[in-house]
């Protein structure tokens, strides 16, 4: 049997644009995403701390060092700059599995820059 948990999190970073016209995803910082082990067009669930929306899409990277998460897409209409904001992405594992996972969390400061990992 299979078991879903959490693989990697972005723990209350700032959403820094969004753009309504297109097709769909959320850009983060290319160093928030390895930090993570989150990798591009793995799906994520994005919630908006600052309003309570969560939405489902999936990730690109964005330039390391950029300090950017943009919402694109429909998303966008649920999040504005400066929302506080968690990326979480999830894994399949077996029990034996799990048991040993601790599951990359990542915490940003108010720049978007890596403060510490947990």
């Amino acid at each position: 049997m299979f078991i879903k948990a959490l693989k990697g999190k972005i723990h209350r970073g700032t959403v820094t644009d969004t753009r309504v016209d297109y097709p769909g995803s959320v850009g983060v910082d290319a160093d928030l995403l390895e930090a993570a082990g989150i990798l591009p067009y793995e799906e994520v669930l994005l919630a908006n701390v600052t309003n309570g929306a969560r939405v489902e899409t999936y990730v690109v990277s964005e330039p390391a060092g950029s300090g950017r998460i943009i919402v694109l897409g429909a998303a966008a209409r649920r999040f504005s700059p400066g929302d506080l904001v968690i990326l979480m992405n999830f894994a399949y594992f077996t029990a034996d599995e799990l048991k040993g996972h601790k599951p990359k969390v990542v915490v940003p400061d108010a720049h978007n820059r890596i403060e510490r990992i947990l």
